[in-house]
């Protein structure tokens, strides 16, 4: 179950302006909020009592104690992390920050996966004529990543270099037997969006990695697989991380090799033909 301080920051980017500040100030000392009324919260973020209110509706909470419950009833809380709260002269220090923030972004978004939806991405996987792996600008290189592993294990996989267009032209070609897998942080991708508007037309399966809930991409797709980042360069909106990306890329093939090992021989296959290469 996602906890509340994984559900501010998976939402933060598409909360209005108002609730950002409010997300913001829990985020940065999520401690300090459990003994705060209801006018203090509201004083540090710089809005009204009734925003605050707002904002825990928004949440999908009864109401501010609701709120100081769920924040009382996490263990360990750890403030969330900018560019600029890195420490820039000591580089141990913030090396440990960093370390902090991508070990809480691998275990938020490994522990969030719901096991059914996996069971089905996994088969999906296994069992799909073509795998075409789509994503754009500094995300492709987790789909490059994919595409790689995949077909190192025998899972025909593809891609389009990076170019939605050429995409869009491959998914034309494709069928129901073939899927689509979107690789998206925000998922609020407008090329990619037509992409799996495409897909679903040739009768295709479309799964999702962002990680918002509510992403556009994530809910047009027929499995969602949600990762968590917590590591921000301009305090809200801009989230950069693609570790749990690469995470999930990660776990699903492991998975599909534990599920037939014998995959492992087409791995040992694939380096002896390009031993070669090596030095």
């Amino acid at each position: 179950m996602t906890n509340l301080i994984d559900e501010l920051n998976s939402r933060l980017p598409a909360m209005s302006q108002t609730d950002q500040k409010i997300a913001q100030v829990i985020l940065t000392n999520p401690r300090g909020i459990i003994n705060d009324t209801i006018s203090e919260l509201a004083k540090k973020a710089g809005v009204s009592d009734a925003s605050v209110s707002r904002f825990c509706r928004n949440l999908g909470l009864k109401g501010f104690h609701e709120l100081k419950i769920q924040l009382a009833q996490l263990g360990g809380l750890k403030e969330s992390e900018s560019l600029t709260s890195i420490p820039k002269d000591d580089l141990q220090a913030a090396l440990a920050k960093i370390q902090a923030n991508k070990l809480a972004e691998i275990e938020t978004t490994l522990s969030k996966v719901d096991t059914e939806t996996l069971q089905a991405v996994l088969h999906l996987l296994e069992t799909s004529r073509l795998i075409q792996v789509s994503a754009e600008g500094d995300t492709y290189p987790v789909a490059a990543d994919a595409v790689y592993k995949f077909n190192q294990i025998g899972i025909l996989a593809f891609a389009s270099g990076g170019n939605v267009e050429t995409a869009i032209a491959q998914s034309m070609n494709l069928t129901d037997q073939d899927c689509l897998l979107v690789i998206s942080n925000s998922g609020e991708s407008a090329a990619l969006l037509q992409e799996v508007a495409v897909a679903k037309q040739k009768g295709m399966k479309i799964i999702a990695v962002t990680n918002r809930p509510d992403s556009p991409i994530g809910m047009a797709s027929d499995y969602h697989l949600r990762t968590g980042v917590r590591q921000g360069i301009l305090q809200t909106q801009y989230y950069f991380s693609r570790v749990t990306a690469f995470t999930m890329i990660e776990a699903l093939f492991l998975l599909l090799i534990k599920r037939d090992e014998s995959k492992i021989n087409n791995i040992k296959d694939h380096e002896r033909l390009i031993s070669g290469q090596k030095i």
